[in-house]
């Protein structure tokens, strides 16, 4: 009788990527290198966070009224030197800061419609190109003074990053002219299962252990889509630097052990990205999954 010898993980990896290459492997970050305020306490449902726009939106409303009320409580305070420079200047800046309050009511409802339609018509500059990405580092920091987790603010506005840059996006590209990020600190299942799906689109995945080596890559590769696994944390970081450059997607991960070991990461929605940016309905056949790259 033949004694089986259980498959190393380098078997496992290297059957995992048959269809799909791996560009490269770097293990040099610290767990928890991003997380130095964690308490070591279990993470709230598993460090699976699930916030809606709203949160969002009514955080970006009272970081623009705040920066409004500062900016109009300064021009009060100098008036009289503003006058001395030119008599209407006062009344002229704080008409100013009042249009600019209309103007970002306004694309604050642009964003709404694009999140209800699903058709974005915004200049790509004022949304997921740029406005957009700018805004979500400074919404994140305004919710923790208001008592709230990165986590739970990250989780909002990388769900309405998503919905910009989906509604924006042209499908149908080939699978070559892809990326799939994954971070280091998936655990085994998840690691076998996301390339098992990036392999079985014959997609380009990289598995990087810090944000720069992530935008090396797509400096090296420069595709024309990116799908990212991370944290919320990471993908508002990663989605600033990238914006504008080409169509980005991000799914988050759950974090049952704590942040940056053993995360998991939610299968069938990293396929559905994959999927919609190849141009593949829901019920597109295995011949036509084949057919999509050649």
């Amino acid at each position: 009788m033949q004694s089986t010898v259980p498959p190393t993980p380098e078997t496992t990896l290297r059957n995992a990527t048959r269809d799909s290459p791996l560009l490269q492997l770097r293990v040099d970050r610290r767990l928890g290198h991003e997380w130095d305020d964690w308490d070591g306490e279990e993470l709230e449902n598993g460090g699976i966070f699930h916030e809606g726009p709203k949160l969002f939106f009514g955080l970006a409303a009272i970081t623009v009224v705040a920066a409004v009320s500062l900016f109009l409580f300064g021009v009060w305070l100098i008036a009289p030197r503003l006058e001395a420079v030119w008599g209407a200047l006062p009344e002229a800046l704080a008409g100013l800061a009042v249009i600019s309050l209309v103007a970002f009511g306004a694309w604050l409802a642009a964003v709404g419609i694009v999140l209800r339609t699903g058709r974005n018509g915004i200049p790509e500059v004022l949304a997921e190109g740029g406005l957009f990405p700018r805004m979500m580092p400074v919404v994140e920091r305004v919710g923790v003074t208001c008592g709230l987790s990165r986590d739970h603010v990250g989780s909002s506005v990388v769900r309405i990053f998503n919905a910009l840059s989906a509604a924006r996006a042209q499908p149908g590209v080939r699978p070559d002219d892809m990326l799939v990020l994954l971070p280091r600190c998936l655990s085994k299942q998840a690691m076998q299962g996301a390339m098992e799906i990036a392999g079985r689109y014959g997609v380009p995945m990289f598995v990087a252990s810090r944000g720069r080596y992530a935008r090396q890559m797509i400096g090296m590769r420069r595709p024309k889509r990116v799908v990212a696994v991370a944290c919320e944390r990471d993908l508002v970081s990663g989605f600033k630097d990238v914006a504008g450059h080409m169509p980005v997607l991000g799914t988050t991960l759950a974090l049952p052990d704590g942040p940056c070991k053993n995360t998991e990461v939610d299968i069938s929605s990293l396929e559905s990205q994959i999927r919609g940016f190849l141009g593949l309905s829901k019920n597109a056949s295995t011949s036509q999954v084949a057919q999509v790259g050649q």
